[in-house]
């Protein structure tokens, strides 16, 4: 059956019925531009997100109890040429392993009880880059039934004031399984009472 070449009154070439905006539309729409208050003049909203604390004054070493020094290496530079962000992550671990070694309570191949990372953070103040030396300052923030948060401070060369602040959270678990938190043995509570500040 042919189509009817013939388009009904109004409608387009496919025989939709076009429609027209109604008469001052455009006018309108200048108005509207035209009139509209600028944005500095609309009231303002407030953010649902609260504003950040103002961080701490920088750390000193009388703020730490445990020190150790660590070299820094060539390969730790980056191309912007200073220590790359990761690399103090692995001063956190360092500092933490060496501290539960020295004190007995570490044995790397047989102990019973062992911490896992759940939680690290640091705070970047300045720059380090090699050749600098580092010394790392821990202090035990905070011991819980279960959980140590180990703070530690990030110190360049001979310098009395950190360059990065941050801290590291482990959780104890027995080593089996790996999974089921377990109490803090006597002795490490006794090593983390020692580098705790009053």
């Amino acid at each position: 059956m042919a189509r009817s070449s013939q388009a009904a009154p109004g409608a387009n070439r496919r025989g939709y019925e076009s429609v027209r905006p109604a008469a001052g539309w455009r006018a309108a729409r200048r108005s509207l531009h035209t009139n509209a208050e600028p944005l500095t003049s609309l009231p303002r909203v407030p953010s649902p997100i609260p504003e950040a604390p103002v961080a701490k004054d920088r750390g000193t070493r009388a703020d730490y109890r445990f020190f150790l020094t660590i070299p820094t290496r060539w390969m730790d530079n980056d191309v912007y040429g200073h220590v790359n962000n990761v690399t103090y992550y692995s001063w956190f671990d360092t500092v933490v392993a060496r501290f539960l070694m020295d004190t007995g309570f570490l044995h790397i191949a047989t102990a019973p009880v062992i911490g896992l990372v759940v939680e690290t953070q640091c705070r970047y103040f300045a720059p380090i880059a090699f050749p600098d030396s580092v010394t790392a300052g821990l202090r035990c923030g905070r011991a819980g039934n279960t959980s140590v948060r180990y703070e530690i401070g990030i110190f360049r060369n001979e310098e009395d004031e950190a360059s990065a602040e941050g801290h590291f959270v482990h959780v104890y678990v027995d080593r089996a399984t790996q999974k089921q938190p377990t109490p803090l043995p006597a002795p490490l509570r006794a090593s983390l009472a020692g580098i705790s500040l009053p």
